[in-house]
């Protein structure tokens, strides 16, 4: 009888959500595609925040945008369980990383994509629900900066600056800098390989070996809060380059084409996000970056993204760093 009334209950609520059989439909093609699985009363709530995201998209595909949006794997969320569980809980203020970035003064190639230039960048990785994409960011860009120096291209230990970054103003699966990530591992003296210290997605026990570190850091370079040009003179004539921005609610379902918002800020209080800009170019007159990201190979291009620039789109130029090996 009770399971009778709830059922009653749960398609009552849904009937008041305007749902139809098309919607649920969808959703349930969605749930195989994605391997999810729900008790009733979650199944109702999903599909009606499912519904809702997939409106919003189809809304934004019809306009005229640089870049379109997708279901992914996220859509069963809202935005705000969405930055609860993959971006930091505080945004994470880098005002007080000073600039000492030296200008190559060299000519910058119109583009470059440190991916076709050699073994340079490991796959995307997943970060899944921890706040550590600074991680992810950290390590992308010491594998990149140690292969170009050395030829050799290992994957880095993420887990390791979850559990013992803290002293340096980092805050594991809640946040942490890159340029703070990359002073940890200068003053540690190394950081550890993926297959010696794996990635778990929790906060766990400082496990650092410093006889087993694979990776070390000579000096942390910062880029000049806001100067993009400095940006785009490293990544075109050094390597790839860390920097953190932004993300507000459209970029979850983002599919392909050059990201742009209106929404977000651009000052260097409000970046909740860390990513790898491994090349930039332009399409169509339009500058982009291109950009690495820890939501798995699914989400994006295949892991990756565009972003507008030259404009510090949701303040990419706001705090972007690399180390020296």
């Amino acid at each position: 009888m009770v399971n009778t009334l709830l059922l009653f209950a749960l398609l009552s609520a849904a009937s008041t959500f305007h749902l139809s059989e098309q919607d649920e439909f969808h959703f349930k093609s969605w749930m195989a595609q994605h391997n999810k699985a729900y008790n009733m009363k979650e199944f109702y709530e999903r599909l009606q925040i499912f519904t809702e995201n997939k409106r919003r998209i189809d809304k934004h595909n019809e306009g005229n945008h640089s870049f379109t949006m997708a279901l992914n794997q996220f859509s069963d969320m809202t935005f705000g369980e969405f930055r609860k569980s993959f971006l930091w809980s505080e945004p994470q203020n880098c005002s007080a990383t000073k600039g000492n970035y030296f200008s190559s003064n060299a000519p910058h190639p119109d583009s470059i994509d440190w991916r076709k230039k050699g073994n340079f960048v490991t796959p995307v990785k997943n970060q899944r629900s921890c706040g550590s994409c600074w991680t992810f960011s950290t390590t992308g860009c010491l594998e990149a900066v140690t292969a170009i120096k050395t030829g050799k291209l290992i994957p880095l230990s993420e887990q390791q600056l979850v559990d013992c970054a803290q002293d340096f103003n980092n805050h594991g699966c809640n946040g942490g800098l890159p340029s703070q990530a990359f002073e940890y591992i200068m003053y540690n003296k190394g950081l550890m390989t993926e297959d010696d210290y794996p990635y778990t997605a929790f906060d766990g026990v400082c496990k650092y070996n410093p006889q087993m570190a694979a990776a070390i850091v000579k000096d942390v370079v910062n880029i000049t809060a806001y100067n993009e040009m400095e940006l785009v003179d490293a990544v075109g004539t050094r390597n790839p380059v860390s920097f953190a921005f932004e993300v507000t609610s459209d970029f979850m379902h983002y599919s392909k084409g050059v990201y742009s918002s209106t929404k977000c800020h651009n000052t260097t209080d409000m970046v909740n996000h860390a990513v790898l800009a491994v090349g930039y170019g332009a399409e169509n007159g339009s500058p982009y970056w291109i950009v690495k990201n820890s939501w798995g190979p699914l989400w994006g291009i295949e892991g990756y993204f565009l972003i507008e620039r030259g404009t510090n789109m949701c303040g990419l130029a706001a705090c972007a760093s690399f180390p020296e090996v």
